[in-house]
């Protein structure tokens, strides 16, 4: 079978083209080129030629045809240019999910099949599998990676079964650790390099400084609230239907200056986020001041002091319904249906019990337990137990 595989110059698709050399089939290594300009980089680095280098001297080593391909223009399309929308417009966006969606399985993945490949390998900690219904119609998989401190499959949640159906990941099955170890093995470069933890292809990027190219610095406010009754309450009115319950867990608390006291300056509410508490500038507090809301449209900062500061948790969430996505669609609800499984609303946060509603007028994730800094503009992905069946943009 010919594999193209995505070699990004890190250790986790070195070792998943290795891998796959070793099975038999004919791999060809493409490197994506996709960000030119090294102005929002930290100082001294110029990550895609290093990395270019090393994707290089890795195909070498094994002995595979290498390709660089330059897609800069569409990711500052469909990547860039929608961060910029969505931090002006006071959401929190997350550029690797759609850079898996719109770059590395639509134009990446296509690109490769026309270049005669049967499937596409990434580095990502994730399985497929596949199984038959009852009609013989073969069901695509999405499991998380079995290294649970590496599991990638969140980035992979606006996937669809088409394109499962072309990919593999073949460090799935793998640890961290036996990764390096295999590519320590047999002598690759990217052995003991470190992960990227820059934005997906840009390499390492001083988010206010990549922001300040397009969303000019505007000073406003930082508002302490200090008594917070307005936040989650322990207690609940009687609701006359679930809908009704859901519609107000969900919603955002609306803050006013006159609620709070200003404590400082900022320079602009759109280069921060729900939950934030670094940056702020802030002391005189025993615990860290964290962001519980923005106004975008007054400039304004809102904060309350401590992790557990009420106005932090939401015990629920919406999703647009244009905004749910169904990696199983034989899974998808229908109106007034419920599915008690697992979320999680950010990479790395452990999966959180819940309970998925569809109604006509929207979608709503229940937690069983409050949820703190749930961001608009982020992935709710859920699961049934390992498996990745479905997620949504919060709005």
């Amino acid at each position: 079978m010919k594999v193209v595989v995505g070699l990004s110059g890190g250790v986790d698709s070195s070792v998943a083209a290795y891998l796959l050399q070793q099975q038999g089939h004919e791999v060809v290594a493409l490197f994506m080129r996709n960000w030119n300009d090294a102005s929002v980089t930290l100082e001294d680095e110029c990550p895609w030629i290093e990395d270019s280098n090393d994707a290089l001297l890795v195909a070498k080593k094994l002995g595979i045809p290498f390709q660089v391909i330059d897609m800069s223009d569409l990711y500052k399309e469909r990547i860039v240019d929608y961060m910029f929308a969505e931090y002006k417009s006071g959401r929190t966006p997350n550029p690797d999910v759609l850079c898996n969606r719109e770059v590395k399985f639509d134009v990446f993945m296509k690109t490769a099949l026309s270049l005669g490949a049967d499937k596409v390998a990434t580095g990502h900690y994730a399985r497929v599998d596949s199984t038959f219904d009852e009609n013989g119609k073969e069901i695509f998989h999405l499991l998380a990676g079995k290294d649970n401190n590496k599991d990638q499959s969140y980035f992979l949640c606006q996937l669809n079964q088409n394109q499962l159906s072309k990919s593999l990941f073949p460090i799935g099955e793998l640890t961290k650790p036996e990764v390096r170890e295999i590519a320590k093995e047999i002598g690759l470069v990217t052995a003991d390099k470190k992960d990227s933890q820059g934005l997906c292809f840009i390499g390492k990027v001083s988010l206010p400084i990549f922001l300040q190219q397009q969303l000019e610095p505007k000073e406003g406010e930082i508002v302490e609230i200090f008594n917070d009754f307005n936040g989650f309450q322990q207690k609940l009115p009687d609701f006359s239907s679930k809908l009704e319950e859901l519609q107000f867990l969900s919603k955002k608390t609306v803050y006013q200056k006159s609620d709070g006291k200003v404590i400082g300056k900022h320079q602009g509410a759109h280069y921060f986020t729900i939950g934030q508490s670094k940056g702020l500038g802030i002391g005189g507090h025993k615990e860290s001041c964290f962001i519980i809301s923005r106004n975008m449209e007054d400039n304004i900062i809102f904060v309350g002091e401590g992790k557990n500061f009420p106005g932090l948790f939401r015990k629920a969430l919406k999703i647009e319904n244009s905004d749910v996505h169904w990696v199983r669609e034989d899974l998808r609800l229908e109106n007034g249906e419920q599915l008690a499984v697992k979320v999680r609303i950010r990479y790395r946060q452990a999966l959180e019990k819940a309970f998925l509603y569809q109604f006509e007028e929207g979608f709503y994730i229940e937690f069983v337990n409050p949820q703190s800094a749930i961001a608009e503009g982020q992935f709710a992905a859920w699961y049934l137990d390992d498996e990745l069946v479905g997620s949504g943009v919060i709005s």
